[in-house]
């Protein structure tokens, strides 16, 4: 909990940082929108209004037509839809990390165990479980444990801690489950909140205009499209996790298995 609370802090940082590097970048870009204005002024004129205003969009930057698009989209809906995303990020890095590290190179592991075993016995062997990092050495070490107890007690701390250990590598994946769902439903919200203020303009005006419907609907729509595209964007990530899990605990599986075989030629060994 830690770990993710200092990715929240972090990301909010470096948010902040790039939101202060636009309002900048945005200051700068109206100075000098407003010098070239003056210079052009007499230009401007004389030209005709329809290129004017292609020039202006030319002229504008991703990050401002982003920043119109989330002002245009509406302040409060737009927000709930970039904390999902930050929010599932955050989770993300730390999955990633978590899991990174949570990979092990079992063959090696085994035969290091083996090498220990057969040489100087189960410590050994546990010893050497003890300076391996990654849920196969801890369930390594929960089965040779119980060594003592038999063979059975072997199989059933090795199942029971492999569940505990395939919990923790699924740890905070509803989350972002929850939100790969949440963002959609809250851009859906807000497109439905602009439809309806659309329509009441509609009604205020006494009139159909084509204009204003298609403003009003394009502005009601960003939400759903900025919904979708942090939903898409996490659920990306949400398959990785998926398929990383899968890969640890089928590599967890197939060890145990070896182990326990490695542990009945042992003790066979020994009788």
């Amino acid at each position: 909990m830690k770990k993710l609370f200092t990715l929240l802090v972090v990301t909010m940082m470096l948010g902040t940082a790039s939101v202060n590097c636009v309002n900048a970048q945005d200051e700068n870009a109206a100075a000098d929108t407003a010098q070239a204005v003056e210079q052009a002024a007499p230009a401007a004129s004389e030209a005709p209004a329809a290129e004017v205003s292609e020039d202006a969009i030319e002229g504008q930057s991703a990050h401002q037509a982003i920043k119109q698009k989330f002002i245009e989209g509406g302040v409060g809906f737009m927000s709930a839809v970039i904390l999902c995303l930050i929010l599932g990020l955050a989770i993300c890095v730390e999955r990633i990390l978590f899991l990174n590290l949570s990979s092990t190179n079992t063959k090696k592991l085994l035969a290091k165990i083996e090498t220990a075993l057969n040489e100087q016995g189960v410590e050994a062997a546990k010893e050497v479980c003890r300076n391996s990092r990654g849920p196969v050495a801890s369930i390594f070490y929960q089965g040779l444990d119980r060594y003592d107890a038999g063979l059975d007690m072997v199989e059933k701390a090795v199942i029971s801690y492999g569940g505990v250990q395939t919990g923790l590598l699924e740890k905070n994946l509803s989350w972002i489950a929850l939100f790969i769902a949440l963002a959609p439903m809250l851009g859906f919200l807000g497109t439905v909140i602009g439809m309806v203020q659309a329509f009441d303009s509609i009604k205020v005006a006494g009139d159909i205009s084509p204009a204003l419907v298609a403003g009003g609907i394009s502005v009601a729509l960003i939400t759903t499209m900025a919904g979708l595209i942090v939903a898409m964007i996490l659920q990306v990530f949400y398959n990785y996790f998926v398929s990383k899990i899968d890969s640890i605990v089928n590599d967890m599986e197939d060890a145990s298995i070896s182990l326990t075989d490695m542990l009945y030629k042992y003790n066979l060994k020994n009788k």
